[in-house]
């Protein structure tokens, strides 16, 4: 049997895809192949459990000869829109695909009416392929580092060196919307709350904050930010000993890897199905969020800015109490 995944973004969601890629090969002895957009390659080049990865810019028409020659038994639409859509129909191949479910998601953000079923969108994107005899096997998610993108961070960062490689926190500052995002004033007090070595990860976009901050806070922060590529920076989660994250795709990155973890939310919910994922060992992730604000969720991917002005789901989540958790994972980690 051969079969084509498909799903074109982001991050988070790529990683989230990892329990269906594994399932197909291993259950069904399928040949698997892999359709996403090239600015996410790190994500699917070095999984073992994948035999080809298709990868486009955002035109899907300049794959469509090389998908037709490969006559798959099965596509796995799990990205499912207008574009996926065109493909399946060029394709003409039998299709699998998952409830988006975005009335309910409609009514979530703009009813406060919660319909969304109480399972993760990981168990959604495996409901799609049952029916070819597939089960969750229940190891949650899967990262592969590609080759030469280990990254020794002794060797750029003083202080470890110096410290003997020291266990260290990652801090993932970014995330591709501003109300899903600590603002700096806040990370610079929770950085300084720990008292703990930090490295702060992030894209090009807060290199400047990364940047900011590191030089306020000391040798024992290092700004990661926007310095290495996808793979890199997932090697440096690897290596962390506690992750604390927004609702961004770092997280997911950090479940893959079992990491104990913060998660920080703002704008967006859980309920939404895209929490840690990590069905064997669900104590290993913290949710911060500020409940019982009525304008929340006010999207769900995020906004630029505050669509209420006064950013209370961001601004009152208390430093205090996120110190408090990475504290106390650091130190059973630490075997303290």
């Amino acid at each position: 049997m051969k079969i084509l995944v498909i799903r074109f973004s982001s991050i988070g969601d790529i990683v989230l895809t990892s329990p269906v890629v594994r399932c197909l090969k291993l259950q069904l002895a399928a040949e698997v192949h892999f359709l996403t957009k090239e600015r996410y390659r790190d994500l699917v080049v070095a999984n073992p459990h994948i035999d080809k990865v298709f990868l486009i810019e955002d035109a899907i028409s300049p794959a469509m000869t090389d998908l037709h020659r490969e006559r798959y038994d099965y596509i796995i639409d799990l990205h499912k829109n207008l574009r996926t859509l065109v493909l399946r129909l060029g394709l003409r191949r039998r299709f699998k695909s998952f409830n988006k479910l975005n009335f309910r998601k409609w009514l979530l953000v703009n009813a406060k009416v919660n319909q969304m079923p109480d399972r993760h969108i990981v168990d959604r994107y495996l409901g799609a392929v049952r029916s070819l005899g597939v089960q969750n096997d229940g190891k949650g998610l899967d990262f592969f580092i590609p080759k030469g993108q280990e990254v020794k961070l002794a060797k750029e960062w003083k202080y470890l060196r110096k410290n003997k490689q020291s266990p260290f926190v990652v801090f993932a500052i970014g995330a591709a919307h501003a109300t899903k995002r600590l603002p700096e004033d806040q990370i610079r007090t929770l950085c300084q709350s720990l008292d703990l070595p930090i490295v702060l990860l992030g894209g090009p976009a807060e290199s400047a904050v990364g940047e900011r901050l590191a030089s306020e806070l000391g040798a024992a922060v290092f700004n990661a930010c926007g310095r290495w590529r996808l793979g890199q920076s997932a090697s440096i989660i690897q290596q962390a000993t506690v992750v604390i994250s927004h609702d961004t795709g770092m997280m997911h990155i950090a479940a893959a890897f079992r990491k104990p973890l913060i998660s920080i939310w703002g704008s967006t919910v859980p309920a939404f199905g895209m929490y840690p994922y990590v069905p064997e060992a669900v104590d290993s992730f913290e949710i911060h969020e500020v409940k019982g604000l009525r304008c929340r969720p006010c999207s769900k991917i995020g906004h630029d800015r505050c669509p209420k002005g006064h950013f209370q789901c961001m601004k009152n989540q208390s430093m205090e109490k996120l110190a408090g958790s990475v504290r106390k994972k650091w130190s059973v980690a630490n075997g303290f």
